[in-house]
């Protein structure tokens, strides 16, 4: 059985590693490393030491949406920043994008690759919903859950509603559209999507806001997005909404002991969506000041949030 120790690096997408490579203070701590799993070659960053922690990204993001937090963390976890299958620089795509497939690859990795056990899970926008199906299969394996701002789909938000929450959903539930709309210039369309979802932005009702992104760090997901496999993965996400729905309305609710954090304005139904299946949320916050990008709008919280949870502080 592979160790994350001594796992051997092989040779990604070329720049998978472009983000982060002249950052002497982040590759000091840090190492961009792949193992196969199911035929699925997933990319990871991985530094630190205690505890596990494995951190799964939403759309349109990769392992990189944890970039700002990660130095913090790793100070106290060994930190797994994932790309899922078939998305970042994970190369080969999972049979399906329902996310308890999704979670069966990434205990695939964590503990049938690496031997982890009793792992703390953060999971991000839809990355929230495949760690919350970790959880629900593998109750044994996880000590706590960080679930991050995304209305469960489930019982109370079923994939129909699901649909009415934003356009962007709806869109992106359609087959082939999105692809054949979006292809040609998916910088431009991610550039134009993150400051709608940002704080104030337009898509929470807001007059519009900022990106909180730079157009570098918009060029390092548009750099793996602009692959048409990737494309066509992260919009599968969506398209499997129903099927996620129904597979977190059949599962027992979990216990294991759960911190929520969402964007300012949007505990209450986050909270909502999610409380019928999650039995133990031991904390609730908004993010202040952060609309979805809870990370990069706000990652001073975002961080003494984590570490005090995570560590049982709370």
């Amino acid at each position: 059985m592979a160790g994350p120790e001594n796992s051997t690096t092989a040779t990604g997408p070329v720049g998978h590693d472009v983000a982060t490579r002249d950052d002497p203070g982040f590759s000091a701590r840090f190492r961009h490393e792949f193992t196969e799993v199911d035929g699925v070659r997933m990319h990871y960053v991985t530094g630190g030491s205690g505890p596990p922690l494995v951190l799964l990204h939403g759309w349109p993001q990769t392992w990189f949406a944890w970039r700002d937090v990660m130095p913090a963390l790793a100070d106290h976890f060994t930190v797994y920043a994932l790309d899922l299958p078939g998305l970042g620089d994970s190369e080969g795509a999972p049979p399906s994008y329902d996310k308890a497939t999704l979670a069966r690859y990434v205990h695939g990795m964590v503990h049938g690759e690496f031997g982890l056990r009793d792992v703390r899970l953060v999971g991000h926008d839809l990355g929230a919903a495949v760690a919350f199906q970790y959880a629900v299969q593998f109750p044994a394996g996880v000590a706590a859950l960080a679930y991050l701002d995304l209305p469960l789909p489930g019982p109370v938000v079923d994939a129909a509603t699901y649909r009415t929450l934003s356009w962007h959903i709806a869109f992106h539930t359609q087959p082939r559209v999105p692809e054949a709309v979006v292809g040609d210039d998916v910088r431009e369309y991610l550039a134009l999507f993150y400051p709608q979802v940002a704080f104030n932005g337009t898509a929470f009702g807001g007059a519009g806001a900022r990106s909180p992104f730079d157009d570098a760090e918009v060029d390092e997901y548009a750099r793996t997005y602009s692959r048409p496999e990737v494309l066509h993965g992260g919009f599968e996400l969506y398209r499997t909404l129903g099927r996620d729905a129904a597979d977190n309305t059949a599962a027992a609710p979990i216990t294991t002991p759960t911190l929520l954090l969402t964007a300012q304005g949007l505990l209450e139904p986050t909270r909502a969506a999610i409380a019928p299946r999650a039995t133990t949320i031991v904390h609730a916050a908004e993010v202040p000041g952060a609309g979805h990008w809870l990370m990069e709008e706000n990652p001073g919280f975002v961080t003494t949030e984590l570490i005090r949870f995570l560590t049982g502080r709370s």
